[in-house]
């Protein structure tokens, strides 16, 4: 063989490993670091954007895509200790000209945290319309969801701000009476028995804890490489402190139930959805909603857990798309009436 095109050969093996070998070394040694890499990467392939806006010197962080057109737009609320990035999966299958704002919750991730706010749901309602007010995103009512704690503070939002919002989905709604415990509900209640209440199960502070904790939430049983589950125990480990404290403002008699409190002042179209598996939030709450908020939709997912964002995200996004379709029938026929 030619010595120029050895050379080359060695040449461009070299470049190609250069980058390969930066994979496998974060991978093994930070795996952090490749997991905001990879939520980067997604952002971008799916075309999000992120943008930061202040209320006087609260700063909220926010991903979008899109622009405000005829259809309304759209508020996506993540749950506890989540982030904006944990509804890519459903962004996916949402069309592009949607109009998407998905926004990081207060305290978590890129909005402000501070051990002055109030996390209780109503301090996060009030923070989450001041996000809109300085995005003006109530020029025109919008389609607000929320997952978890989530849909706590976007059902007690719309039965506040009944004008800004025009269609509210919930999904596994945080805010309700358990009819039914739970396999979490009865881990709180051994933990506070045993005076170990630091040891929250959604708050994991080793691999193995966090296998668990995705065991609890989700019905689909994903098979996560160890390193991965390192990575996503390093990436949470700087907030598990703030995490408790909101765990514990949640769940607290101020804000358990706000959701059931609130429902019955609920006036926008609603749809429920809830994974039938549930083993954080029971799937009785469904029920429950439907019977107070007028011709509420309810989809029962068969095995489906508590992450339904994440188990399933293309049905996820289908019932989102469909929803908003009737309600925007129902408009144009009241317009035509």
């Amino acid at each position: 063989m030619d010595l120029d095109v050895l050379n080359m050969f060695v040449i461009a093996g070299g470049t190609l490993a250069i980058p390969i070998l930066a994979f496998v070394a974060s991978f093994l040694l930070w795996p952090s670091a490749l997991i905001k890499i990879y939520y980067w990467y997604w952002r971008r392939a799916l075309g999000m954007q992120v943008r930061y806006v202040n209320y006087d010197d609260y700063q909220f962080c926010y991903s979008y895509r899109g622009r405000p057109s005829h259809r309304p737009s759209i508020l996506m609320l993540h749950g506890f200790s989540a982030h904006k990035d944990m509804w890519l999966s459903v962004v996916k299958f949402l069309p592009k000209n949607l109009h998407l704002i998905c926004v990081d919750m207060p305290g978590h991730e890129g909005t402000t945290r501070s051990s002055l706010d109030d996390y209780s749901i109503y301090g996060q309602v009030k923070r989450i319309h001041q996000f809109v007010e300085c995005i003006n995103l109530n020029r025109k009512p919008f389609l607000l969801v929320g997952t978890s704690m989530g849909g706590n503070v976007a059902g007690v939002y719309a039965a506040q701000y009944p004008a800004e919002v025009c269609s509210l989905s919930l999904i596994c709604p945080a805010g309700l009476p358990q009819a039914t415990e739970t396999k979490f509900i009865k881990q709180l209640q051994e933990l506070k028995t045993s005076e170990s209440i630091d040891r929250i199960p959604l708050i994991p502070s080793t691999p193995e804890e966090m296998a668990d904790m995705l065991k609890l939430c989700s019905y689909v049983r994903f098979k996560v490489p160890q390193q991965i589950l390192q990575g996503l125990v390093d990436v949470r480990i700087p907030h598990n402190d703030f995490y408790r404290k909101l765990f514990l403002e949640i769940a607290g008699e101020k804000s358990r139930n706000c959701l059931y409190e609130n429902m019955s002042k609920i006036k926008a179209a609603t749809q429920i959805i809830w994974g039938k598996q549930d083993q954080v939030l029971d799937v009785s709450g469904a029920d429950m909603l439907a019977k107070s908020i007028p011709d509420c939709q309810v989809h029962v997912l068969e095995n489906c857990g508590h992450t339904v964002v994440v188990e399933r995200p293309r049905k996820t996004a289908k019932l989102l798309l469909e929803f908003l379709a009737t309600v925007q029938n129902v408009e144009n026929n009241k317009k035509l009436a």
